[in-house]
C-alpha cells in the first residue's frame, strides 16, 4: 500500500511510519522542512526503498497542492492517508486567560491541516480495493466526555471528528474507510513522560486499521487505537 503520514518526523508520526514500513508498505513521509533529520533520517537509511521524505507543511496549502501534482504526475495512486499532525497549546489554561491566538493556532494545525490534506489528495485515491483516511484524534475530544481545560486542543479535537463523520458520508460507496482515531495517552512529546501507553503499540494498532485486521463496527467512525468504538 502507497500511505501518506503528515507530521512523520518526531512521535507518533514517526511510529507510523516506522510499523508500515517495517510491514513492507511505501510511505511519504510528510515532514514541515525539505530534508528530515535525526530519527527520521536514520529510518530513511534503513528502509530507502518504502519510505520518501516529502516537504508538506499542514498549515502551508501550497505544499500540500505540489505533492498531490507530484503524485499524480508519477502515476501514484494513495491507499492510506493517515492525517497525524497536531499540536496542544495552553494545557492548564482556564477560559479566563486562555490566549485566544492559541485556539485559532490549535484549529490551523488540527483541523484545517487535514481538511486541507484531504482537499488534494482525495482525487489520488481511486475507487476499487479498500482505502482508509485516518484523522488522528482524541478521547479529549469526546462530547460526553467533555472536561473544563485544554480548549484550544479537545475543541479542534471534536471538529476532527465531526470532520470524519461528515468525510465517511461524503466517500460511502467509494471503498475508502475514515476515522477518527483515539491513539491513547502515550509517550510522546505531547503525551509527556508520565503518558502509560506506548506509541509503537498505537502506530501498529493503525496499522492493522488500515491493514483491515480489526474487527471495526462500519457503523463506527470514531475509534480508538484497537478499533473500539469510543463515546462520542
Amino acid at each position: 500500500m502507497n500511505i501518506i503520514v503528515t507530521g512523520a518526523n518526531r512521535g507518533l508520526g514517526y511510529e507510523i511510519t516506522s510499523a508500515a514500513a517495517q510491514r513492507g508498505h511505501t510511505v511519504v513521509a510528510g515532514i514541515r522542512s525539505d530534508r528530515p533529520d535525526g530519527k527520521l533520517r536514520d529510518l530513511l537509511e534503513r528502509f530507502p526503498a518504502r519510505i520518501v521524505a516529502e516537504e508538506l507543511d499542514v498549515c502551508r496549502e501550497e505544499t500540500v497542492a505540489r505533492l498531490a501534482k507530484k503524485l499524480e504526475a508519477e502515476g501514484k495512486a494513495v491507499d492510506a492517508i493517515i492525517n497525524n499532525a497536531g499540536i496542544l497549546l495552553s494545557r492548564g489554561a482556564t477560559i479566563e486567560t486562555l490566549p485566544m491566538e492559541d485556539v485559532a493556532r490549535s484549529f490551523e494545525i488540527n483541523l484545517y491541516g487535514p481538511m486541507r490534506v484531504i482537499k488534494h489528495l482525495l482525487p489520488l485515491m481511486p475507487e476499487g480495493s479498500p482505502r482508509a483516511i485516518i484523522n488522528i484524534s482524541s478521547e479529549a475530544g469526546s462530547l460526553t466526555n467533555a472536561y473544563g481545560g485544554d480548549y484550544p486542543y479537545a475543541i479542534s479535537k471534536t471538529a476532527v471528528n465531526m470532520f470524519s463523520k461528515q468525510l465517511k458520508k461524503y466517500v460511502k460507496g467509494r471503498g475508502i474507510r475514515v476515522y477518527a482515531v483515539h491513539p491513547g495517552w502515550i509517550k510522546t512529546d505531547m503525551g509527556g513522560e508520565k503518558a502509560p501507553g506506548d506509541p509503537a503499540e498505537s502506530a501498529h494498532g493503525i496499522i492493522d486499521i488500515i491493514e483491515m485486521k480489526k474487527d471495526v463496527d462500519p457503523e463506527s467512525f470514531f475509534i480508538n487505537f484497537k478499533g473500539e468504538p469510543m463515546p462520542i
